[in-house]
């Protein structure tokens, strides 16, 4: 049997660095998060909506995914704000799609 095929016989193990991966990530989305909410060139209800989303993720009593779901959820709706500048929007799509890459 070659390392080839001993690797494909053996059951799939989560690495041990993929929940502190997930935790560097969540905190550098919490950043931007932070970062978004102290921005003064965007409005007062997305500074106000982009804390909110932070609080959602930063719960950590509720399950990783709840928390993921509930933070794309707010950034939604401020990302259909017609009253977002365009730099805002863009964060705020880059935020969701960090988001979703941790699901």
């Amino acid at each position: 049997m070659t390392a080839t095929d001993s690797r494909a016989v053996s059951p799939s193990v989560p690495e041990a660095g993929v929940e502190s991966t997930k935790s560097v990530q969540l905190d550098r989305i919490a950043q931007s998060l932070a970062a978004l909410s102290e921005d003064g060139s965007v409005p007062r209800n997305i500074r106000r909506g982009a804390q909110s989303a932070r609080d959602e993720l930063l719960k950590n009593a509720v399950a990783l995914d709840v928390r993921v779901a509930s933070a794309v959820y707010v950034l939604d709706d401020l990302a259909n704000d017609s009253n977002l500048p365009t730099h805002g929007r863009t964060a705020i799509w880059s935020i969701i799609s960090n988001l979703e890459s941790l699901q």
